[in-house]
Formats: C-alpha cells, structure tokens, sequence
C-alpha cells in the first residue's frame, strides 16, 4: 500500500497546492468540495481536486476514515459570518474544544487550515491494511459493545 506523503517532498506540496487551488475556486458557494471550479464560485464546470490528484483522493479517504476522537472540524460561531476550529472529544455528549483563537469569515479558508493540520498529524501508516478492523463498532470507539 501507498504511504502519505512525507513532509517536503514534491507529492505532498503538490497536494497542498492542489488543495489550495480548489479551496480558492470555491469561495461564494454554500459547502464544500475539494475540486477546482471553471469559474471561481461557480459550481458549473467543475474539474481537478480528487478527481484528477490520486495522492490528496488517497490522503482525504484516509483522513475520513480516522476515529472521530482527536479529530478536527468546523464549528461555526456566527450564523454564515464565523467559524472556528475545534476538536472532538470522542465521546459522546462532550463538546468539541477550540484549538486556538484563531476566526475565519470564510467557510472554505478554515477548510484549508483544518486540511494542512490533519495533514501534519496524520501518521505515514495511516489507513494501511495492518490497522483494519472488521466492523464499525469496536470498544475503543465509544460504542456500547453487546
């Protein structure tokens, strides 16, 4: 199976770059997708992103593939105005926590943040076959197990 790639190598600025791309192509439309808009903020003519870049499809499979516990995510502050970064707690009925002070006003930028942290705390291993489990409810993931 295929590693992450490393810090500092061409495949990993390239995903970065790509990513970047599309983040900047999509500012103005509701959501996101990482894919690369003809038009920016046009979702029309679409191309790019993780149809045409198997190493950020490969890194974004993976990413979401992570237990939630640890992981990052929107949180938005202010109805379409404001939106922070915050960490799961990975158990049920606790609030996720603000990692820093840091807010966006926009919806995608704070998107691309997330991408390049994760990115850096992902493990090169990530999602490679001698990790799987069978099933989705495990007792290391908060789940009553009968």
């Amino acid at each position: 199976m295929i590693p992450i790639p490393r810090k500092g190598t061409p495949e990993r600025e390239a995903m970065i770059k790509e990513h970047k791309e599309c983040v900047d192509s999509m500012k103005g439309v509701a959501g996101f997708s990482v894919l690369k808009c003809e038009t920016p903020g046009d979702t029309t003519v679409v191309s790019g992103g993780v149809h045409e870049n198997p190493d950020l499809r490969r890194v974004l499979l993976r990413m979401r593939g992570e237990s939630p516990k640890g992981k990052l995510i929107v949180i938005c502050t202010k109805v379409d105005a404001e939106w922070r970064i915050g960490r799961l707690s990975g158990i049920r009925g606790v609030p996720p926590e603000f990692v820093n002070d840091k807010v966006y006003d926009s919806e995608q930028e704070i998107q691309h943040d997330i991408f390049l942290m994760r990115l850096d705390e992902l493990p090169e291993t990530a999602g490679m076959p001698e990790h799987f489990e069978e099933g989705w409810k495990h007792r290391d993931d908060n789940w009553p197990v009968t």
